[in-house]
């Protein structure tokens, strides 16, 4: 399971000369928190680069009412790719969890750019495969774990999050202890495509255990070995 992008965000990975190349061709916008940037079913073909703030990406489950977030995108993300380049509607839908900054570049003038630009098209193509891998991870844990199981390993990947961003890519090792997770329990939900009421009963178990300390919209890892055991699939 992975909420988090690829080791190197799009934008990031781009010379300076390709960076200009690609922010020339569109306008920064600015969202607020909880505006919906891209929406599932939708037949826009724009492509989105955040240049501030973190979004969710989601999409509709079997269940109806319940979403699972496949992913975390902070700045530097390229978003909305799949739309622009296969001209089907959007796979799912992103959220802003704060205010954003994007730049926003219209799908046509994207395609261009990839034509004539080999070495760019080849970072899109890697991003979209790292996705679309790790979507079918998310939606084989999804049929294959327990709630307990997939939260245990939401809050450790979460919790190794570096600290220069809310959920930047995870550092090697162990999670550590006294680090907190900033999402609230129906966040946290949808991050593992569980209801509220479940990943409650799961939160409540953990604190039993004092494996984890909750407050309003934080979740503090107190035994970071015992979170991953649980993820591994051992109960206590």
């Amino acid at each position: 399971m992975g909420l988090l992008g690829d080791e190197l965000a799009f934008a990031r990975a781009l010379t300076v000369q390709e960076n200009e190349g690609v922010m020339a061709l569109g306008n920064r916008k600015r969202y607020a928190a909880d505006a919906h940037l891209l929406t599932e079913g939708d037949r826009s073909s724009h492509v989105m680069i955040v240049l501030a703030g973190w979004v969710t990406v989601s999409v509709e489950t079997d269940r109806g009412a319940t979403r699972l977030i496949l992913g975390l995108r902070g700045p530097g993300e390229l978003l909305g790719e799949m739309a622009a380049l296969d001209s089907h509607p959007r796979s799912a839908t992103v959220r802003a969890l704060g205010p954003i900054e994007a730049q926003v570049i219209s799908g046509d003038a994207f395609r261009r750019f990839l034509a004539l630009h080999p070495r760019v098209s080849g970072l899109v193509i890697r991003q979209l495969t790292f996705r679309l891998r790790s979507a079918d991870q998310e939606r084989s844990a999804l049929a294959s774990l327990t709630v307990l199981q997939r939260l245990a390993a939401r809050l450790t990947e979460l919790s190794r999050a570096e600290p220069s961003g809310p959920y930047a890519p995870s550092l090697p090792g162990p999670s550590p202890a006294g680090a907190v997770v900033h999402l609230a329990q129906d966040e946290l939900a949808a991050t593992v495509g569980a209801t509220r009421e479940a990943v409650a009963k799961a939160l409540r178990l953990l604190r039993t255990q004092q494996v984890v300390r909750t407050g309003n919209r934080m979740v503090e890892i107190l035994d970071p070995a015992l979170l991953a055991l649980l993820a591994g699939g051992h109960q206590e």
